[in-house]
């Protein structure tokens, strides 16, 4: 079993910045990819950003420029870098892992961090 456990979220006014984090912890398991989604009021949830264990990055479109995605391995830790938000930024954020362990493969999510950009 891994838990995910995420930080960061918060209330920030338009142009803002915020970095989301989010830990994995277990035992005997190893990480893959690691990303980003997020759910809006009344939306379905949606890929912010993914990363692979070697690090090549996938961006929304939405976020391309203000977003950066970034990971500790040794952590087992992947970030989230917002700048320039705006308001329709504003969501539940997920973080997702994809694992590996001996009993097989998995994907995993956070309980969600609520990020407000508000004036």
């Amino acid at each position: 079993q891994v838990q995910l456990v995420e930080s960061g979220g918060g209330l920030v006014q338009p142009g803002g910045s915020l970095r989301l984090s989010c830990a994995a912890s277990g035992s005997r398991f190893s990480i893959n990819a690691m990303g980003w989604y997020r759910q809006a009021p009344g939306k379905e949830r949606g890929l912010v950003a993914t990363i692979t264990r070697g690090g090549s990055t996938n961006y929304a479109d939405s976020v391309k420029g203000r977003f950066t995605i970034s990971r500790d391995n040794a952590e087992n830790t992947v970030y989230l870098q917002m700048n320039g938000l705006k308001p329709e930024d504003t969501a539940v954020y997920y973080c997702n892992v994809a694992v590996a362990t001996p009993f097989g493969t998995g994907v995993y999510w956070g309980k969600g961090t609520l990020v407000t950009v508000s004036s």
